[in-house]
């Protein structure tokens, strides 16, 4: 009887245990169709987001493209007119500087043929109004000279070639001391004065003229030239003097304009 009671007890528990098992099976069943309901609108409607998300970009990135292109056509279009422009810019200089050089070479030629037709001028009448000198002036190559007929002390000749804005005699040319030397005269000459006693100097010794110095003139030796020697004496001796200074340049339009160089032509 006790066997019996024990095969029941274990047929009943195995019943338990299929039941157990079963149920999760027939809930779970039971859930599905109520879950499809909520989430396919929802993933509907994530889908035509991402849809028109792809279409905007697509359009945006179209838009991009489309200015980006447009932008660097107009920039290369830009860019060939300044490469144009400097071109142009460069010729147009490379052009002036030619005219330039033209006009200056020009220029220099008319200024040498007013200067030879004026020297020509003032050998057949001295003191010509084309004379870049004033008047009482030798013009002799590229300077204009004054030959005093009165005798003054060193300093006091300085002081009067100064006031005309030119200069006493100062030269170690032979060229100049021999046109000097024409009128066989003393004459100072505008170099700076020494203390030392120095009888005379030749002229091919350099002999330019150096800064002026503070000193009381009257101990002083100063020079003179004479036969194209160049002496020493006290400064305060009374001489001739020779004042020099660079000639004005000669007028090119009263050259070409002038009746008399008409009829020098």
């Amino acid at each position: 009887m006790s066997e019996e009671v024990t095969y029941a007890h274990l047929k009943f528990s195995a019943s338990r245990k299929t039941e157990h098992i079963q149920e999760p099976d027939t809930s779970g069943t039971k859930a599905c169709p109520a879950c499809s309901y909520v989430w396919r609108p929802t993933a509907l409607m994530l889908t035509v987001v991402c849809l028109l998300l792809l279409i905007g970009l697509a359009v945006v990135g179209s838009i991009f493209y489309t200015t980006l292109k447009t932008e660097k056509e107009k920039l290369n279009a830009l860019q060939n007119v300044k490469e144009e422009l400097q071109r142009n810019l460069s010729l147009q200089l490379i052009a002036n500087i030619n005219k330039s050089e033209n006009i200056r070479n020009l220029s220099i030629t008319l200024q040498n043929f007013a200067t030879k037709l004026c020297r020509e001028l003032n050998k057949k009448e001295p003191g010509h109004k084309c004379k870049p000198c004033p008047n009482s002036w030798i013009w002799y190559k590229n300077n204009c000279y004054f030959f005093s007929e009165i005798s003054k002390t060193w300093q006091e000749s300085e002081r009067s070639c100064s006031a005309q804005n030119a200069s006493l005699l100062q030269t170690d040319d032979n060229i100049i001391l021999e046109f000097v030397d024409k009128r066989s005269r003393v004459y100072w000459m505008g170099l700076s004065p020494k203390q030392d006693h120095k009888n005379s100097e030749e002229v091919d010794e350099n002999i330019i003229s150096s800064a002026r110095h503070t000193i009381n003139i009257n101990e002083m030796q100063c020079r003179y030239v004479y036969k194209k020697t160049i002496y020493f004496t006290d400064c305060t001796t009374y001489n001739r003097f020779v004042c020099e200074k660079k000639a004005n340049l000669v007028e090119v339009e009263s050259m070409v304009l002038s009746e008399d160089a008409d009829e020098c032509i």
